[in-house]
């Protein structure tokens, strides 16, 4: 029997497994208010940001804003979107569920982001994700960039031949530092700089897995 091309599948989580933008953008200005800023996140601004460390977002987004209030902003947010997010979860893919059920019978699934703690989480609670998924890593519990959370990833659930998924320059850049191969999901937020293997919705990932057998 013919093996598959790839033994495992790494996802990013904002723009590819789920999209919470319009929650996510309320929790910002509310923490933005308690730092005593002027609220000014909008879901294009947030989803242009979308892929980026928090502290890279913070000199986007508010870069007049000192230590002390970033901390607020940070502290607020994280609390913010753990327990909205949980509860109310963001906006799932055209059958997503349904795709995960199928590729978790041929592959091993993880997450990867560059979310802070606890968010991959929410995402797992809200929409009883966590079944799918072996494993998950992130740069809010590693410190560590998206490439060596994949290697992370890679080494510590011995997988010989993942590919990642995301829909952002990052994601593309990262799987090459990381020595991946990458699927661009361009139902997402970003873009790529280079010509790449790309699908135009998550229920795509199947067939195209399937031309690799």
């Amino acid at each position: 029997m013919e093996q598959n091309k790839y033994d495992s599948l790494i996802f990013d989580l904002d723009g590819t497994l789920w999209d919470a933008v319009a929650a996510v953008v309320q929790v910002w200005n509310n923490a933005m208010i308690k730092a005593g800023l002027e609220p000014n996140m909008t879901y294009e601004g947030l989803s242009r940001c979308m892929g980026l460390r928090i502290e890279a977002i913070f000199d986007k987004v508010i870069p007049q804003a000192t230590r002390e209030q970033r901390d607020i902003v940070k502290q607020n947010c994280m609390s913010g979107e753990q327990e909205y997010l949980t509860l109310n979860g963001g906006l799932l893919y055209d059958n997503e569920e349904n795709v995960l059920e199928k590729l978790k019978k041929e592959y091993k699934l993880f997450v990867v982001s560059n979310c802070e703690d606890t968010y991959i989480q929410a995402f797992f609670t809200a929409h009883n994700m966590r079944r799918f998924f072996d494993d998950y890593e992130c740069a809010g519990r590693t410190g560590k960039s998206k490439a060596e959370n994949i290697k992370i990833i890679a080494e510590r659930n011995g997988l010989d031949n993942p590919v990642y998924i995301g829909d952002t320059v990052l994601d593309q850049q990262s799987a090459k530092q990381a020595g991946v191969d990458f699927i661009f999901a361009a139902y997402g937020f970003g873009y790529t700089e280079e010509e790449c293997v790309s699908i135009k919705s998550f229920e795509a990932l199947i067939n195209l897995l399937n031309q690799k057998n």
